[in-house]
């Protein structure tokens, strides 16, 4: 069972957070998985396209997100600090307030989340939905939703791990030097590691292939392996292993894992450390 490292009081160890942003990755995979099902729907993502009674003139995603998003506020989503709206003039919570650890320096004063939905309505939907439109409009932006949610806490979970970083004996004292001087180039080369971002992208992929097959015509022999009748599955003994069986003959699987990839590699990991930057470069306003 894991723990909540949002209540500890103290910087959760990267170790810690890891953990957290493995599980992530599960859920932002299985939520693009859903949202793959139905069809581009671009008309969900232009303003003027729907007529509503109210006279809004935007997105039906917009408004469907502002809907949510106020449902959520009143019972306390956005007091947590690894949560962050995409919308604004939200309800107050109709629930007493939580109260965190002040872990963070100032926690809400850094929000991409408009980089963050420009980036999955004009790149991610188009890549892992087919062109067209099944008028399935609602459970588009639902998935949209949970997909951009998803997101928004994976990316914005860089000011934990910039706050563990900082922590570090090891490299707190450069880090300190470092915030003083402003030197964001600086401060992205010392927390990046190439290592830990290339095995990611390796279990990335490996996840994306064992996640996305289909499995509907599956079953167990009595022996307990897998009978999918004929098909091989891959990955099912080894999750390293995955990525290895893929032949030239390009697996389908229900959301290219190539996209998935690339969306962790080009965006979810630039986006992150630009956050863990923005965050460090404010490090020392506690002080």
């Amino acid at each position: 069972m894991s723990r909540n490292l949002l209540i500890l009081g103290a910087a959760p160890k990267l170790s810690e957070l890891r953990d957290t942003l493995v599980r992530l990755e599960d859920t932002i995979i299985f939520a693009l998985i859903e949202r793959s099902q139905f069809k581009h729907n671009s008309k969900i993502y232009s303003a003027n396209a729907m007529s509503f009674s109210d006279g809004y003139t935007g997105s039906f995603l917009s408004w469907f997100l502002k809907e949510v998003e106020s449902v959520h506020a009143k019972v306390r989503r956005y007091q947590s600090p690894d949560e962050y709206p995409f919308t604004s003039n939200l309800p107050e919570p109709v629930l007493p307030p939580l109260e965190y650890p002040p872990v963070l320096v100032d926690p809400q004063h850094i929000n991409i989340n408009d980089e963050i939905f420009n980036m999955y309505v004009n790149t991610v939907v188009p890549g892992i939905t087919a062109s067209g439109d099944d008028t399935n409009y609602g459970s588009s932006a639902t998935r949209d939703i949970e997909c951009l949610q998803a997101l928004s806490r994976r990316i914005h979970y860089g000011k934990f791990v910039a706050e563990s970083k900082f922590q570090d004996p090891s490299t707190h004292d450069e880090y300190v030097r470092l915030i003083k001087e402003k030197n964001r180039d600086r401060l992205m080369e010392l927390l990046t590691n190439s290592r830990v971002e290339e095995q990611l992208l390796k279990r990335l992929k490996a996840k994306a292939l064992i996640y996305g097959q289909d499995l509907s015509s599956a079953s167990l022999n009595p022996d307990g392996s897998i009978n999918a009748n004929g098909r091989a599955l891959l990955g099912l003994n080894s999750l390293s292993a995955a990525s290895s069986e893929v032949s030239d003959d390009r697996v389908k699987t229900r959301v290219d894992y190539d996209l998935v990839v690339s969306l962790y590699r080009d965006y979810v990991i630039p986006l992150t450390k630009e956050v863990e930057v923005d965050y460090l470069l404010h490090r020392l306003d506690r002080n």
